[in-house]
């Protein structure tokens, strides 16, 4: 367990709940959107449309949410982002009712926006603990997405119904659940999370540079170095921050995982469904799919502190190499089962040692809202191509050339970690080197 005040408790609990009603709404959501982009397109290269888009608007939202973040606070950054995606589930809902394939990617670039600033709720988490803490509170952030990978798919079938009963499309009820969630998301978040964390990791970090100031041998080394830090802002210091090797290798785990993740699981609703599977089976090995992502979250936090943060990102991706040879092997459910699960598990990985990662490499900067809001963007982009090639691929050649596609991909993230990580894994040959 992390030790934590009264105040970092009520904090964690909140940024938890909203974590976990956001990750409910976003899946619930997701569950039909490729089989509705079809019906609406009526063309298979078009599944993955909605999520592409949605993955633009995250991207071209992901730097001037995190300058938000960073002058407003985490506070009010966050309830933007919420707001967004409130606007969002009601124009696809509407759109959807119509039959309109633009208004619903008008509403899939909505829900992007808003993710751009939600995803950084992991690091509104760590920045209230010391650096030795992060990795697991980023992991206990990220576990509460299992609440969306239990509760997301459990609400599809109940929402679709509703929907039907009242005489609206049967496809709008999961997005109107979907608001509703975020609005009560919302609420929460401007009642309880005071103080911003943004200012109570103000408070932190001025308590470790006293200690630091007091222990080191010299009154002007120390406050010298954090006044030149605090003097140092803008785009110039965001670059050379994007110049240091365990932010470049951070972003381009949780991208490179989330492409992966992105090609393998936006084309397994289709795939199931040409394999005759109904609805029900393709929201639990989705389930499945989410549990692997967020279930061991917890587990995942402590061994990247424990094991280090850079082993954990070679081991996420070696973990979807696994899940990507074993997807075409079987349209059987335990297959798909076990696939999915191991495909989330490898972005579980990658995701919280590389967000620990990035969060340590940035501690004391004032530029961290903006270079985390980078990271999205490209985490973002990753996904949107993801979600354009998925498509394509799988028209031309199938589920095994999406597969085979994950596969090299994956190995690229390992070669990368052994690279860009080569002080972490081999420090003794990195001292000599």
């Amino acid at each position: 367990m992390v030790p934590m005040s009264r105040v970092q408790r009520r904090l964690i609990i909140t940024l938890f709940v909203v974590s976990s009603l956001n990750s409910a709404a976003m899946i619930a959501s997701f569950v039909l959107t490729p089989i509705i982009s079809y019906s609406l397109s009526g063309r298979v290269q078009l599944i993955g449309l909605p999520n592409a888009l949605s993955m633009v608007g995250r991207a071209g939202a992901g730097y001037p949410l995190g300058w938000l973040l960073d002058k407003a606070g985490r506070r009010i950054g966050l309830a933007v982002g919420l707001s967004f995606v409130i606007f969002g589930m009601l124009v696809s809902a509407s759109a959807i009712s119509a039959g309109s394939l633009v208004a619903f990617l008008g509403g899939a670039v909505l829900l992007g926006v808003g993710r751009a600033a939600l995803e950084q709720t992991r690091y509104a988490a760590a920045e209230i603990f010391p650096l030795a803490q992060q990795a697991k509170v980023i992991g206990m952030i990220v576990f509460a997405g299992t609440v969306g990978a239990v509760g997301g798919p459990l609400l599809v079938e109940p929402a679709v119904g509703l929907a039907r009963a009242q005489g609206f499309h049967e496809h709008v009820g999961p997005f109107w659940i979907g608001a509703g969630l975020m609005t009560l998301a919302l609420i929460l978040l401007l009642v309880a999370l005071r103080p911003d964390p943004k200012e109570l990791a103000a408070i932190l970090e001025k308590k470790a540079r006293a200690a630091r100031a007091a222990v080191s041998s010299g009154d002007g080394a120390a406050p010298a170095q954090a006044a030149d830090d605090e003097s140092q802002r803008g785009m110039r210091q965001v670059l050379q921050l994007l110049k240091i090797p365990e932010v470049q290798l951070a972003i381009a785990a949780m991208a490179i995982g989330q492409l992966v993740m992105t090609l393998l699981m936006v084309v397994t609703p289709l795939h199931m469904n040409r394999a005759d599977y109904d609805a029900e089976a393709i929201s639990y090995v989705l389930m499945a799919h989410t549990l692997g992502m967020f279930g061991l979250s917890s587990l995942s936090g402590w061994l990247a502190g424990r094991v280090g943060r850079v082993p954990m990102i070679f081991a996420g991706a070696l973990v979807q190499v696994l899940a990507a040879i074993m997807m075409p092997l079987s349209t059987e459910l335990p297959v798909l089962f076990l696939s999915l699960f191991l495909l989330g598990l490898g972005w579980n990985f990658s995701y919280i040692a590389g967000s620990s990662l990035l969060s340590a490499a940035l501690e004391g900067s004032r530029q961290r809202g903006r270079v985390q809001g980078i990271n999205e963007a490209a985490v973002a982009i990753a996904s949107a191509a993801g979600s354009l090639g998925t498509g394509g691929i799988y028209s031309i050649s199938g589920v095994v050339a999406v597969a085979v596609s994950g596969v090299v991909i994956s190995a690229t993230l390992g070669a990368l970690a052994l690279w860009l990580g080569r002080t972490h894994l081999f420090p003794a040959h990195a001292e000599h080197g």
